[in-house]
């Protein structure tokens, strides 16, 4: 089994700022929900614990290795999207200044890329190649990631476009397929 975790909530995702690849630590908040996670992963056994290395995840996957007795292992591959120019703005600023790309961005087109940064497309090749890479590894694992790298997982590994706008709460986790 392969499960995937959102990390804890921060400022930013309270706010709707994009944080992208910034090191943005959990908030208060996102420490409880990182503990709740915590504690729901240690109802199974793990073999492994990989994380995104952005402070988010790896924060939160540092709060669930001491449950369930793993160091998290990084792999970049489950980094969120680069969000480039937007990264620091916030969604209704962003929604104000370019409503099409903005709209494209919420409607995860998959052919949207971040002006200056990454398209949901690059990111949905290397997410896939972790999950990849981790059906290669001892199992069962647990990856901390971010709510667009779990969605599109979903999008690939259910055949539906749909899972590329589902909701994902912050400290959630979802096996895979």
């Amino acid at each position: 089994m392969i499960a995937l975790a959102r990390h804890g909530e921060t400022d930013y995702n309270a706010v709707r700022r994009f944080q992208g690849h910034l090191a943005v630590s959990l908030n208060e908040r996102g420490r409880e929900q990182a503990q709740e996670l915590a504690r729901l992963a240690a109802q199974h056994e793990w073999a492994a614990l990989i994380c995104s290395p952005l402070a988010r995840a790896r924060e939160t996957a540092d709060i669930v290795g001491a449950a369930i007795g793993h160091h998290p292992e990084e792999d970049a591959r489950f980094a969120e999207t680069d969000r480039g120019d937007w990264t620091d703005l916030s969604f209704d600023d962003v929604a104000a200044a370019e409503p099409e790309l903005f709209a494209a961005y919420q409607r995860a087109d998959p052919a949207f890329t971040f002006p200056g940064g990454e398209s949901f497309a690059h990111q949905q090749l290397r997410v896939m190649e972790g999950i990849d890479a981790a059906h290669q590894g001892p199992r069962p694992v647990l990856i901390v990631t971010h709510r667009g790298s779990i969605r599109l997982a979903l999008a690939v590994l259910h055949g539906d476009e749909s899972h590329r706008s589902a909701e994902v709460p912050n400290g959630s986790l979802v096996e895979l397929p």
